[in-house]
């Protein structure tokens, strides 16, 4: 298990570039392998969850030679055993429906935290469209086994917000007879979407009285070239750092900022953020980047609704920013925290716990009260990405006697192993990384 020592108190001052965004990423690889020619990708996510998604890919039958890969419904195949899909549940829910349209039986299964995450959220879908998905229990949890083909097309309104869900019948939609429909009260991520059309798919999207409306039809998809802009779930640590580490002015490079993904920006900036951004947008909402600017400044508590931050990725920073903000700020509606990597509702409330701030789940609410200091702590980050990675940027604010241990660090490798590099780098501090508790 790595160790993560963080000196506290030290501004952040600099300029960074974090991984391409991951859900662009996975989309980009899942549709290149069954789009009939030569795609090429630019700025892949080099996070585990994408590398499993383009191991998954390839047993396939698509071939992958640096940003170039060449794919089409004629080269997939049954894979020659299961796919280890380690933690990445993207992965899992978007291969799902992908596979399904076609006549071959695949299992997939992941790591221990993946095992334990449910799948009936789309086992459902896909069984109504005529694919046979199995699972354990009635939550349908991994090993997850599809067996598709003849597939025909659903209406379907997914009983909660989920890109996922949504992306998952959309491309099991892609090889079924007729016409496949999502309805979404709320609207999440539109990567799947954006994708398609960039694809030449038949897709249409239109607002039915506040339902957005997602429409597809099945048609050959075109190969496509797409240059992945940075992960704004990833750019958020450095935007929430720079904000609360007294004195420090963070930039993070060419982040999306397209619907559905702008989120923790706007939380902030109504917290008081001192944020800037400078857009460049291209003729695609996939090309709706910023260079996002976030300087040091005291900020206020506020009330943030689920809908705000789809797939609730930036809560666990976003609580840490809400930790030391004047006031108390509650989350709401946000228990599906609970099924994450880990029970992450619980895992913030451990972790501001641990840097000494105070906060509690009421019902599906997360409660944070703002503190006027946090101190240096100890945290185990439970082998969840995203909680070590919040902890580091908490470390960041401690203000005490000696660094900030974050154990399970390495688990940031899912989304970006280049992490530690980074905060070393804008604290222009040397992080020490301890293995087995030594030092190396």
């Amino acid at each position: 298990m790595t160790v993560l020592l963080v000196p506290g108190g030290r501004p952040l001052r600099g300029t960074v570039s974090v991984p391409g965004d991951k859900s662009i990423s996975h989309r980009a690889l899942l549709l290149a392998a069954v789009a009939e020619g030569t795609s090429v990708v630019e700025g892949l996510s080099d996070g585990d969850d994408v590398r499993r998604t383009a191991a998954a890919v390839t047993a396939l039958g698509a071939t992958i030679d640096g940003p170039r890969i060449s794919g089409g419904v004629g080269r997939v195949h049954a894979p020659s055993g299961p796919l280890d899909l380690g933690n990445s549940g993207t992965t899992m829910r978007l291969l799902a429906g992908l596979v399904a349209g076609f006549e071959m039986t695949v299992v997939m299964g992941g790591d221990a935290s993946l095992s334990v995450r449910p799948m009936d959220r789309v086992a459902v879908p896909l069984r109504l469209m005529g694919a046979d998905v199995t699972g354990t229990g009635a939550r349908v949890l991994p090993p997850l086994t599809v067996h598709g083909g003849a597939l025909h097309g659903i209406d379907y309104t997914p009983p909660m917000a989920s890109a996922q869900v949504k992306s998952c019948v959309l491309l099991a939609g892609l090889h079924a007879e007729g016409e496949t429909v999502v309805r979404e009260p709320v609207l999440t991520r539109r990567h799947t979407e954006e994708m398609l059309a960039l694809c030449g798919a038949d897709v249409t999207e239109e607002d039915d009285d506040g339902t957005h409306v997602v429409r597809l039809r099945r048609r050959a998809l075109a190969p496509f070239r797409i240059d992945v802009p940075a992960d704004p779930s990833q750019a958020a640590f450095w935007v929430v750092a720079g904000c609360i580490v007294p004195d420090s002015d963070v930039t993070v490079e060419n982040v999306y900022v397209g619907a559905g993904r702008r989120g923790f920006l706007d939380v902030l900036v109504r917290m008081g953020a001192d944020i800037d951004e400078s857009s460049r947008r291209g003729p695609a909402d996939l090309a709706a980047t910023a260079g996002i600017r976030a300087r040091f400044g005291p900020l206020e508590a506020t009330t943030v609704e689920a809908d705000e931050i789809t797939g609730l990725d930036e809560v666990p920073v976003l609580a840490v920013a809400a930790a030391c903000a004047q006031g108390t700020t509650v989350f709401s509606g946000v228990g599906e925290l609970r099924v994450k990597e880990s029970d992450r509702l619980q895992a913030v409330i451990r972790l501001l716990g641990a840097f000494g701030a105070t906060a509690e789940a009421r019902g599906d609410d997360l409660v944070v009260h703002g503190s006027p200091s946090l101190s240096p702590a100890t945290f185990d980050a439970g082998g969840d990405h995203r909680m070590a990675m919040a902890a580091a940027v908490a470390a960041a604010r401690a203000e005490g006697t000696g660094p900030s241990e974050i154990s399970g660090f390495d688990s940031v490798a899912t989304s970006y192993p280049r992490f530690a590099e980074h905060l070393a780098h804008l604290a222009r501090a040397e992080q020490v990384r301890s293995d087995g508790g030594g030092r190396s």
